[in-house]
């Protein structure tokens, strides 16, 4: 039987950048190339794409030029040969490996739309909504399920810092991570966090700090097959988490420490596995997403985040949920591959 042909995307033009390379090097390792010919494709910092033999080593400068044809025909690749002609190269389906803008807020997805191939993960319409925190704030906050409270600043509109309920964290509403995040705990420290969000989003969300506990799921499937695996929880020593922006995560982190299963009891075990899938389809995901919440002392949950192209590097959180849960990332690409093809994991 021919092996699928398999476009496998990384790299990209948002700040997570090295992070996508990170996880790109795992879904090697774990591919397994009995079953698919991987057909790698890199997006540079400056935007360029090129085929390349792998996310390993001087990829940037090794590759061929490459263009994912928005062309049904084509249904594939564009590849640039020695003579400067390009050649078709037909994919049978895309994995997504790409985090923050322009790989998990509808930007791709909305490219991938168009070139006909099934591909891995939410649509553009989930993706958009994901990526915007404020706006999933409302939709699952529709749905009866509890958000922060938050407020949203637009452009150059101010705030007023004496309404606000300090601890706030101030964020970019339009970003991965947790970059350009500033806990305030005063009104003094609010326009520097302002400008810092501001680095990375026109539009500034504003957000009460959730005395709780941070825990995790990560959510497989569509429609109502979902899966899930176990829950994680992050113990701070200080601050925020924030491990992909430190020096050496692959050793740990700073300020934190991450637990999977999480030490939670097998009541808020259930709730969060059942919230976060409750979230999931309320924001109309498929594939794949990572749901954070806040446990609070008093059992419910708070929504947090929702990623709907969650790191897969050696440390992150997804991969280890899903590992955890009789799922090693090998199963997982599988079960993601099936499920961009008919709509079901194997």
């Amino acid at each position: 039987m021919d092996k699928l042909k398999v476009g496998i995307i990384f790299g990209g033009l948002s700040e997570e950048h090295p992070v996508s390379v990170k996880s790109a090097n795992e879904v090697a390792k774990s591919l397994d190339t009995e079953k698919y010919e991987p057909f790698w494709i890199g997006i540079t910092q400056t935007g360029s794409w090129v085929l390349c033999d792998g996310p390993g080593g001087d990829w940037e400068n090794g590759g061929r030029p490459a263009i994912l044809s928005p062309d049904r025909s084509v249904h594939g690749l564009l590849v640039q040969d020695e003579a400067g002609q390009y050649e078709p190269v037909k994919l049978d389906v895309i994995l997504p490996v790409l985090h923050g803008k322009f790989g998990e807020d509808g930007a791709l997805q909305g490219l991938l739309e168009y070139s006909g191939i099934p591909y891995v993960g939410c649509d553009i319409q989930s993706s958009a909504l994901c990526m915007d925190k404020a706006l999933a704030y409302v939709v699952v906050s529709n749905a009866g399920i509890a958000t922060p409270q938050f407020w949203i600043v637009n452009g150059d509109e101010t705030v007023d810092g004496d309404q606000l309920p300090y601890p706030v964290f101030v964020k970019p509403a339009r970003s991965g991570s947790s970059f350009g995040v500033t806990k305030v705990s005063s009104k003094d420290e609010l326009q520097g966090a302002m400008e810092t969000a501001r680095q990375y989003d026109t539009k500034v969300l504003i957000e009460e700090g959730v005395v709780a506990s941070e825990v995790g799921c990560a959510v497989l499937g569509n429609d109502q097959d979902l899966i899930t695996g176990e829950p994680d929880q992050i113990t701070l020593s200080s601050g925020f988490f924030r491990i992909h922006q430190e020096d050496s995560p692959e050793t740990g982190s700073e300020n934190s420490t991450i637990q999977v299963p999480a030490d939670i009891s097998a009541e808020s075990r259930d709730l969060v596995q059942e919230t976060a899938k409750a979230i999931y389809s309320a924001l109309g995901c498929r594939g794949l997403a990572r749901v954070d919440l806040f446990l609070k002392e008093d059992g419910s949950v708070v929504l947090n985040e929702v990623n709907t192209l969650p790191g897969l590097t050696s440390y992150s959180r997804y991969p280890r949920m899903m590992n955890a849960a009789g799922r090693p990332l090998g199963v997982v690409i599988d079960q993601l591959v099936s499920l961009a093809l008919t709509g079901k994991t194997q």
